[in-house]
C-alpha cells in the first residue's frame, strides 16, 4: 500500500481554487493507498490559521477542519516540513504538492496539482 503525504499548500488549494482533493486523489491513484500529512504540516496551518491575515485564514481554518474529518495518517516529522517529505519521498511515498522548489527535489513518482483542478501523477 502505497503512502500519498499531502503537502502543506495542496491543503490550501482546496479553498483557493475550489478543488475536491481528495476525489482528485482517489481518481489519479488506481491502486492502494492511504492518506497522511506531516505534523509539521499541521503545525504550519495552524500558524496560517491563527497569525496569518487575508484568503490563507480561512484556507487553513478549512484544511484542518477536513484534516480531523477524514481519517488521514499524521506522521511524525522534525525540522523542515520540506525536507521531510524528500525524506518520504525517497523510502517510496506519494508527495502531492505545487512548490516548484520541492517538486524538483522530490523523487519520481510525485502528484501535483495542474489546471487548478486537476491531480495529476507525474512520473518522467
Amino acid at each position: 500500500m502505497k503512502t500519498v503525504i499531502i503537502d502543506t499548500n495542496a491543503l490550501l488549494a482546496i479553498a483557493l481554487f475550489r478543488i475536491d482533493l481528495f476525489s482528485e486523489i482517489e481518481r489519479v491513484c488506481d491502486f492502494p493507498y492511504r492518506l497522511a500529512v506531516l505534523q509539521g504540516t499541521i503545525r504550519e496551518l495552524e500558524s496560517l490559521a491563527t497569525t496569518e491575515k487575508g484568503k490563507f485564514t480561512p484556507a487553513a481554518r478549512l484544511a484542518i477542519a477536513l484534516l480531523k474529518a477524514k481519517t488521514i495518517t499524521v506522521l511524525k516529522s522534525t525540522g523542515k516540513v520540506d525536507d521531510a517529505l524528500v525524506v518520504e519521498s525517497r523510502k517510496g511515498a506519494l508527495v502531492l504538492t505545487q512548490d516548484k522548489d520541492l517538486k524538483r527535489r522530490l523523487q519520481k513518482p510525485y502528484l501535483t496539482i495542474r489546471q487548478k483542478k486537476y491531480v495529476t501523477l507525474v512520473h518522467v
